[in-house]
């Protein structure tokens, strides 16, 4: 598996899956009927920040990665992530490889943290990966999420030192 920079070109190969995930409603807080222009801007993003695709030896696109700042101003040496993979390509190590390399970016990038803002509690795949790459939950806001068939559950704000 190779990661590296995603272009323009890669999202027709991005968007069926990120559709998929995001109209689910189940991991994202995005709106669930966000639309590919909305998705596109919001996913693609530019320097300093970093969009990133896995791919496989053939060239198709397994998962996606964003990486940037988390805030801005005096907060701006804390980084934030976020992971799709396509679900034809799950259990693969295919978002471990993205988290690794998204840690590995911020470090290298001079950031002090990666904070992730909205876990889903019921995401446990997401969660145990976060946990075994060195994050800790530092608080779950109840019921932070409708979950399309789990009702309300809490979102994890999640951490870990760089």
């Amino acid at each position: 598996m190779l990661i590296r920079e995603a272009g323009a070109e890669d999202w027709p190969a991005i968007w069926p899956f990120f559709h998929t995930i995001v109209a689910a409603g189940e991991t994202f807080t995005y709106p669930t009927d966000l639309d590919e222009d909305q998705g596109r801007e919001w996913w693609l993003l530019s320097a300093p920040n970093r969009t990133v695709v896995a791919v496989n030896d053939s060239g198709t696109v397994l998962g996606t990665a964003k990486m940037n700042r988390n805030h801005m101003g005096n907060g701006s040496h804390i980084a934030s992530a976020s992971y799709m993979v396509d679900p034809a390509h799950t259990g693969q190590g295919v978002g471990r490889a993205l988290c690794a390399y998204t840690v590995d970016w911020a470090r290298a990038a001079g950031y002090r943290a990666m904070q992730f803002n909205a876990v889903v509690e019921t995401n446990v795949h997401a969660v145990k990966l976060y946990r075994s790459l060195g994050f800790e939950v530092l608080g779950t806001l109840p019921e932070g999420f409708r979950h399309p068939t789990a009702g309300y559950v809490g979102l994890h704000v999640m951490y870990r030192s760089l």
